[in-house]
Order: C-alpha cells, then sequence, then structure tokens
C-alpha cells in the first residue's frame, strides 16, 4: 500500500479503525452498527458502512439507537460518529428528528509516524514527560477543561484513570513550564491494527505558536513507533490539521459528532 495515497489510507481507516472501542463495557449490535457503553456515562455509535440502507431504514435504526441507551440510567449521552465519505440518505434529517445536535466537523488525519517523530525545539523551561499518577492526570484534565471549556474534568479522569488500569498501552503525555501543564495530549495504540491515535492536543492560549504543540506530537509519534505502529491517526480541527499536513500527514475525510443528551447529572427529566 502506498502510504501517502488517501485513497488506501482511508480504506486502512474503515477497515481496522472504525468499530474499535477501547475501555468499552459493552457493545451491542444492531445491522451494521456498533453500540458501545462507556463506563464514563456515554453511548458511543459507529460502524464501517451501512450496507446501502435506505432512509426509512436509518431512520429506525436512530430511533433503535435511543431506545437502547434509555434503558440504561448510567447514560447520559450519546454520539453518533457520522463520516462524510458515508452512503448514508437521510441519517442527518434522521438524527435531527431524534434531538440529536451536530458538533464541530473535524478532518481525519493520517500518515506516517516517522514523518511526525522529529526534533522540536522547545521553549525556555518547557519541558515534556508521560504522566502516571493521578494527581498529574487531575492536572493534565484541567488543563484541558480551561482550553476547551466543555471538559468534565470528574469524567474525564474517571476514564483516563481506567484505560491506564487496563494497561492497554494508552500514554499520556504534559508539557510543563514552572510547575504548570501548559500543553497535553494522549497517545491511543490500537491492538492489532497499523495504528496510534494521536488525540487531545492541546495548548494553553499564551503558550500557543511557539512549538509545544509540534513537540507532544513528535514525542508521541517516536512513541508509537516504539510500539510498532506505522500509522498515526487524527480526528483534527482547523488549528491543528495545518501543523500536521506539515509533516506528512493526510486528510481522508470528515467526521461529525452528533450527540443527544438523555439526562444531565442529578436532573430527573423524561429520557
Amino acid at each position: 500500500m502506498t502510504r501517502s495515497d488517501p485513497a488506501d489510507l482511508l480504506a486502512a481507516y474503515d477497515a481496522q479503525l472504525r468499530t474499535v472501542a477501547p475501555s468499552a463495557v459493552a457493545v451491542t449490535r444492531l445491522g451494521p452498527l456498533h453500540l458501545v457503553t462507556y463506563p464514563w456515562h456515554e453511548g458511543w455509535v459507529s460502524y464501517r458502512g451501512l450496507d446501502g440502507a435506505d432512509a426509512a431504514t436509518i431512520r429506525r435504526w436512530v430511533g433503535q439507537v435511543l431506545e437502547h441507551y434509555r434503558v440504561d440510567p448510567d447514560i447520559r449521552e450519546v454520539e453518533w460518529k457520522a463520516c462524510g465519505h458515508d452512503d448514508a440518505p437521510g441519517l442527518e434529517d434522521a438524527l435531527v428528528e431524534h434531538g440529536f445536535v451536530a458538533d464541530d466537523p473535524e478532518t481525519v488525519m493520517i500518515g506516517e509516524a516517522s514523518a511526525l517523530a522529529v526534533d522540536v525545539p522547545l521553549p525556555s523551561g518547557v519541558t515534556l514527560r508521560r504522566i502516571h499518577a493521578e494527581h498529574d492526570v487531575r492536572r493534565m484534565a484541567e488543563m484541558q477543561r480551561d482550553v476547551f471549556g466543555d471538559v468534565d474534568v470528574e469524567n474525564m479522569m474517571t476514564a483516563l484513570l481506567h484505560r491506564q488500569s487496563l494497561d492497554d498501552g494508552m500514554e499520556l503525555w504534559v508539557a510543563e513550564h514552572d510547575g504548570d501543564v501548559v500543553g497535553a495530549g494522549r497517545l491511543e495504540p490500537v491492538q492489532d491494527t497499523d495504528f496510534a491515535g494521536i488525540w487531545g492536543g492541546s495548548t494553553v492560549a499564551q503558550w500557543r505558536h511557539r512549538g509545544i504543540y509540534r513537540a507532544l506530537t513528535a514525542a508521541r509519534a517516536a512513541s508509537a513507533l516504539r510500539l510498532g505502529k506505522r500509522l498515526l491517526q487524527s480526528d483534527s480541527s482547523a488549528d491543528s490539521r495545518p501543523i500536521l499536513e506539515g509533516h506528512g500527514l493526510v486528510a481522508v475525510t470528515t467526521t461529525t459528532p452528533w450527540m443527544r443528551v438523555l439526562t444531565d447529572p442529578g436532573s430527573t427529566a423524561p429520557r
């Protein structure tokens, strides 16, 4: 396979990644759909394709997905992960009809880890390290809450500490300056695939455009290579896409998370 060929990279993404759900506590099949239950009160819907389903079938599936998650009182929110290259007639209308709201679309970027595993100079006084301790995970989660604004620190900690307990290769990396976390990201090697995901890349506002994001990406790429993962994948924002493109990653499709809140914490509202 020519690794830089977007069509080949997209085929690898569809075949190897789209139904992977690390740390899931349950997965239920509904036709081609994988209905995943996570331990942090979230349901997640993914699939490799919709098997040529028509709009009426897709609409029925969306309703059945909600019925599936509504019977679980622990599930507060459901994400339906849609990809731009899918043949999915009527999907957006069906999701809107059932109360899903589209989050910002992202670009799926894929490329050789070796292209990103380069030396990147850091600003004076900034250091990188991999973290494990609970208090460091909290510091990382609090920084990402400050950056993204909608992060539930306790839920994030539950998820990350659970993943660390599985010892499945996930790595958490931070950049620090004078005792403060100024950047962070995680590496998600995917078992039995060529891939590792690079997720959660973030830098506090006053430290952006100084190489910290690039350095964290390079550190994670080098670690992916040590783990035998040759390809990196990222769902990239408009800010991170140019950085990854500059190191040889290729845009292969778009993805849009459609979110449906079932019950807010502490609410007695109907599900």
